[in-house]
């Protein structure tokens, strides 16, 4: 089973980058989208796959979607609670043997004027999953928009009090990870150096691989057997994030 995790930066700008020909190429069984920017309505459609859609109330903005090849047996939108569903981070997929979660964590911003309320989030978001695993195994997929470790960046050093890389989001993940969850990538690659999936646009980044992992796969601690490799696909154009992978059995 393949499970690829993608933010696209605007799915419509996406497609015209060959977005749809690298679906077919891949033929994953889950497809997950952060990041979509549009309303169902303008979303296109999906062939050989069960869609969900779950957009921000912002035209434009944020938003989340998955492709499943089987059915899930139920399927949730956001985390139940008001102050964090508007802007259309999270949806939840349920399998017969476990949960994926798809989400698009909330960026600190310039000047962190983000920050706590990313921390409200991160301790909202951990609780849901927990819950979520008490009963059967998770997987967390997306854009988590943290750099964990500083082999998670080129740069550490000069980015230290930027967003996606402050003490105190990097604390977030660890109690996250802490709370019974791997690393995916991380667990095959405990040292690899060179491994993002974002660059920025600016100062040709993505040329000289000046780049950041902040796309994730998470998984329940008793599931991580069952996976057998992630990856970054780094080669994937189309987005200023390539995908990332995970291969179940």
């Amino acid at each position: 089973m393949k499970l690829i995790s993608w933010n696209v930066n605007g799915l419509r700008a996406c497609v015209g980058k060959g977005f749809f020909e690298f679906l077919a190429a891949e033929q994953p069984d889950m497809m997950c989208l952060q990041e979509t920017k549009l309303q169902p309505e303008q979303a296109p459609e999906v062939e050989n796959y069960h869609e969900y859609w779950c957009s921000a109330e912002k035209k434009g903005y944020s938003g989340t979607a998955l492709f499943s090849k089987t059915e899930p047996l139920s399927v949730t939108y956001g985390l139940g609670i008001e102050e964090h569903d508007h802007e259309g981070r999270v949806i939840t997929a349920e399998y017969e043997d476990f949960y994926l979660v798809t989400v698009y964590t909330p960026n600190s911003q310039d000047e962190l004027r983000r920050l706590d309320y990313r921390m409200t989030w991160e301790d909202a978001f951990r609780a849901y999953v927990c819950a979520l695993d008490k009963k059967k195994p998770v997987i967390i997929c997306g854009d988590m928009n943290v750099a964990h470790q500083e082999i998670d960046l080129k740069n550490p050093k000069t980015n230290r009090r930027n967003a996606g890389f402050t003490d105190e989001e990097r604390a977030k993940m660890t109690e996250l990870l802490g709370a019974g969850f791997a690393d995916t990538f991380r667990r095959f690659y405990p040292d690899l150096m060179g491994a993002y999936s974002w660059w920025s646009y600016r100062f040709k980044a993505r040329e000289k691989n000046a780049g950041w992992r902040i796309d994730y796969f998470l998984v329940s601690e008793r599931f991580f057997p069952r996976v057998k490799d992630a990856r970054i696909l780094s080669d994937v154009f189309g987005s200023d994030h390539c995908p990332v992978l995970i291969e179940v059995e």
